[in-house]
């Protein structure tokens, strides 16, 4: 008896064997006659992934749990949009932390703004899509660390050091008095980073509101 082996059908289900293995192992989805399709399934985000901060009270509450909110300037502008917020927005909400500090980063064109604060703020006044200034508090409970804080200013940002240390003399001397007074703004980030001192003798805190706007 001859046995007459049908060659072309078992060249076509060896084809789809190989197909559908090749297909399983690339995570392709896989349609199978007479049955539902296998959706492929999308990679979750990288652990430790950065994730920039909103505004909207989700963001807002997110920023106060993880104590961290980080913003991208290296355009040189914060969008509205960017932090979950319309266009028209005047001003958004201020973060202020009731137990502790949060980090905040801002990434600026050539370097990044860094600093430790309870209270952040966000300043638009204008119907355009972006903020004028993003506002932080600097604190401390001596003159020495407010000193210190004030040199820190100039090595990061380029605040002129001239005028840096002529307040630091001036107050050095007086260390009991009151003082108000704006630095001139550092540009070496490519933002413009001013310090408005707050220093008062007769007090336990002292305060460097830090605004920091585009150039």
């Amino acid at each position: 008896m001859t046995v007459t082996y049908s060659w072309g059908i078992g060249m076509k289900a060896l084809a789809a064997t190989f197909l559908l293995t090749s297909l399983a192992l690339t995570g392709c989805a896989v349609t199978v006659p007479g049955g539902p399709p296998t959706a492929t399934i999308a990679p979750s985000p990288p652990s430790g992934a950065k994730i920039y901060a909103g505004l909207d009270p989700a963001g807002i509450e997110q920023i106060k749990t993880s104590r961290t909110a980080i913003f991208d300037m290296k355009f040189g502008a914060l969008t509205k949009e960017s932090v979950g917020l319309e266009d028209g927005t005047n001003q958004a909400p201020d973060v202020l932390m009731s137990d502790g500090v949060m980090e905040l980063k801002i990434e600026a064109p050539t370097g990044l703004i860094r600093a430790e604060t309870d209270r952040l703020r966000l300043n638009g006044m204008n119907s355009g899509p972006e903020f004028r200034e993003i506002t932080y508090f600097l604190k401390t409970e001596s003159l020495k660390d407010f000193i210190a804080l004030i040199r820190d200013g100039v090595d990061r940002y380029g605040i002129p050091s001239e005028s840096a240390e002529d307040w630091i003399e001036s107050v050095s001397s007086r260390p009991e008095d009151k003082s108000d007074f704006a630095l001139a703004p550092g540009t070496s980030t490519g933002l413009r980073v001013q310090y408005d001192l707050r220093y008062d003798g007769s007090k336990d805190v002292q305060v460097i509101i830090v605004h920091v706007h585009p150039v």
